[in-house]
Formats: C-alpha cells, structure tokens, sequence
C-alpha cells in the first residue's frame, strides 16, 4: 500500500511540476525518468540493503563523532553553559557545531578532497543524465556547500549558462543544504542522546544526496534545455583560493561559519519574535474574540491551541503532506512544518519538528517523511540570497535569475517533496 500511494504521490509532484513547464513538449522524460530512478536507487540502497546501509550507518556515526569535538571548543569558550548544567541552550550547543563543521570543510576544500568527491558524484550524474559539466559540477556540490558557495565551483561558466542551466543551479542550491547547518540540525534533533543524533544524520545525509537528482528532474521539467548545441560539456572544477595553507584556509572557514552562526541566531530571534506577535493577533485577539480558538482546538483535536500561523499553513499546505505519504490525521501538523519551512524558513520548521517529536505529537513514519521535506533551503529568502550571491559572479545573468526564481522556489520544494515520499515508501 505505501509503495501504490508512493507511486501515485510522485506521479502527483511530476505532474505538478508540468503544469508550470515552460514548454511541455521539450521536457526530457528519458532524463526524469533516470532522475527519479537514481533517487529511488539511493534510498532503497542505505534503507534496504544491509551492507549498504552498514556503511552509511558507520558514516553517520563518524559524522556525529566528528560534531562531538565541538563540544570541547565550547566548553573551553562558554563553560557549563555549553553542557546540560543549565539544560539544552541553543546558542550554546548548536551554533558552536555551524562554527567548527564551516572550519572542516574549508580544511577539506583547501586539500582537494570535497572537489574529488564532488567530481566524483557529479560524473556519475553527468553520464547517466546527460547533462552539462557546469550543471552537474554545481548539483553535486550543492549536497555539501551552501547556495551561495556552489556557484563557485563552477563561476567561469555561469556567465555563458542557457536558461535552463542557471534554473538547475538555482533550484539545486534551494533543494540542498549547507554541511555547517545539517549539522546544527543534527545537533538539535538528535538532542543529547548519539544514537538519535546517528539516526538524523543519516536521514539528512540521505535527503541531501537524494534531493540533487531531485532538483536536476524539476528545474528541467520546468525549464526544459532548448539550445543544446550550445551545451558546455566540460567537467572542469574551478579552483577557488581558499588561503595561502591548511591553517589559513580553516581560519577562513571558522570565520565563515562565525558569520554563518550568527546569521541563525539572528534570524531565529527575529522570526520567532515576529511569529510569536502574529500569533498575539491572530490568537490572542482574533481568536479569542471571535471564537476561532475554540473551534480550532475542537476541530483539530487539540492539536492546535488556537488559531495560529501555524495553524493557517498547516491548512495551506495539508494536502501536500498527504501527498507525500503522511497519515490524514498528521497532515495538519506537517503542513504546518511544510508552511513554515517554505513561508520562514528550514531551520524555524526544524525547531517546530524536534518539539513535536519530543512531545511525541506525530508517529515515527512522519518525522522521518518530515525530516526529509525540510531538508532544503528552499523559502522566499533564498530568491533574495541567490539573486545577489550568483549576480554579483555573473552580473548579466541578473534579469535571467530574477525571473527564474519563482520556479526555481517551486522546483526546489517538490524536489524536496519527492525525496519525501520515496522515504515514505521505504520507512517501516
């Protein structure tokens, strides 16, 4: 049954995605077709088969193993307030894993293992999905650097990229996340206990490799490739200077990531604050005044307080959690997830789901198909972000990547959405 409802859910998002083709006769459904195959190869591969899944797994581990030594920087910087002294602050136990994960990856870029890997999967896509080098470079970075970074990889071509090449780079960036946040959010949903952390580190390692075919299968749906003779097909790196050596390059990083952390303290004070006076209006006085707070809370069973924010994008967005697989009497509830991730941001509808979880509101199936729907930096703010971080590489692209951010927002949330409902399929 979950594999029948699987099945028609894609059939759904793919079909969804048509309706708003720019040119429906040119899509390439060989393409889609491997696309969806490729995602659904992956997840059965670390779900299904044992040996696969131990190694994932033992990665998994090692990932957090290596979050861990964050703990010892913050310990040396903020004392008991980086341990469960004072219980779980969020200042003091994930942002400091943003800070150290950012000084890895410089590392690692700095050496030249990130590009090998990089290359590595973006040869595969590039072969099996004939597409550009450029397109290929960029989607396969996107599982392990931020939007705004990926570009680089590929910052001499995007100047010369069709259409449909800068609609791929667009919506790979907002249908994939950043390492230094995944691990902020393992931090926070795996809590204190490693085996959890393990477990979400390994839903969002999987939602990331998973959601770079995704994105390649909406963005051409969407914007089909039409001038092919034009294609560069070059798999060529761009080498970035990422500091004069190893210990320049992981300052960089730390630097980055500094910036990085701050960013999300910032931007979850604010929104969380802005929400909270939403909710006094539309809770606290519509609500109240009206009624509207007794009959959401009767109608929803309590799983709502009042009328809400959350509550009107739990509406908005139900139908696309049933569609992703997840039970009718949870729909609400992950709509919800799914309006604030897309409305707000990921790292808001996170803090939402590890709340839920924690007061165990949703059954296990649909976190899991939750985790995996948010794992992408696809929200109105990412248009904003991208527009200027790839226009200020390539200013002539900025009319084109301006008009393709919609779709590209669009793209990049089903892509998301799809590698949800095939880890629906194949969760117990």
């Amino acid at each position: 049954m979950d594999y029948f409802r699987g099945l028609i859910g894609i059939v759904l998002l793919l079909a969804f995605a048509l309706i708003f083709s720019a040119n429906k006769r040119a899509v390439d459904w060989r393409l889609v077709g491997i696309g969806v195959i490729l995602q659904a190869i992956f997840g059965f591969m670390i779900t299904k088969v044992d040996f696969v899944a131990r190694i994932f797994a033992t990665v998994s581990r090692a990932f957090v193993k290596l979050l861990s030594f964050s703990e010892d920087g913050a310990l040396f910087i903020f004392g008991d307030l980086a341990t469960d002294t004072f219980g779980f602050i969020f200042a003091f136990k994930v942002l400091p894993t943003i800070i150290f994960f950012s000084t890895v990856s410089a590392g690692l870029y700095y050496l030249g293992i990130l590009q090998k890997i990089v290359f590595g999967i973006a040869w595969v896509m590039s072969r099996t999905m004939r597409l550009s080098g450029p397109e290929s470079l960029s989607a396969a970075g996107n599982i392990f650097l931020g939007q705004t970074e990926a570009p680089l990889l590929v910052r001499p071509f995007i100047p010369t990229m069709s259409r449909s090449e800068l609609m791929c780079l667009m919506t790979g960036g907002m249908a994939t996340i950043a390492g230094g946040v995944l691990a902020g959010y393992v931090a926070f949903l795996g809590g204190d206990s490693l085996e959890e952390q393990s477990r979400f580190a390994a839903y969002l390692l999987g939602a990331s490799i998973m959601n770079a075919p995704a994105a390649i299968v909406m963005s051409k749906i969407m914007i089909p490739e039409q001038d092919k003779e034009v294609i560069n097909d070059k798999l060529e790196v761009s080498q970035e200077n990422m500091g004069v050596n190893l210990i320049d390059a992981m300052s960089i990083g730390a630097s980055e990531g500094l910036k990085l952390a701050l960013n999300v303290g910032g931007m979850l004070l604010a929104f969380i604050a802005v929400i909270a006076a939403l909710n006094f209006i539309l809770s606290g006085l519509i609500g109240e005044y009206s009624g509207l707070n007794a009959l959401v809370v009767s109608s929803t069973d309590g799983q709502f307080n009042g009328f809400s924010l959350e509550y009107i994008l739990g509406q908005i967005f139900r139908v696309f959690a049933w569609v992703i697989g997840v039970e009718w009497s949870e729909t609400l509830q992950v709509g919800s997830l799914l309006g604030q991730k897309t409305v707000i941001n990921e790292f808001v509808a996170y803090l939402s789901l590890a709340d839920m979880k924690a007061a165990e509101a949703l059954s296990p199936k649909s976190v899991v198909i939750a985790t995996y729907a948010l794992c992408g930096f696809s929200n109105f703010s990412s248009i904003a972000i991208q527009v200027g971080g790839i226009g200020s590489i390539a200013p002539n692209q900025q009319g084109n990547l301006s008009k393709l951010g919609m779709r590209a927002l669009l793209a990049a949330t089903l892509a998301c959405l799809m590698t949800a409902t095939i880890a629906g399929m194949l969760v117990d």
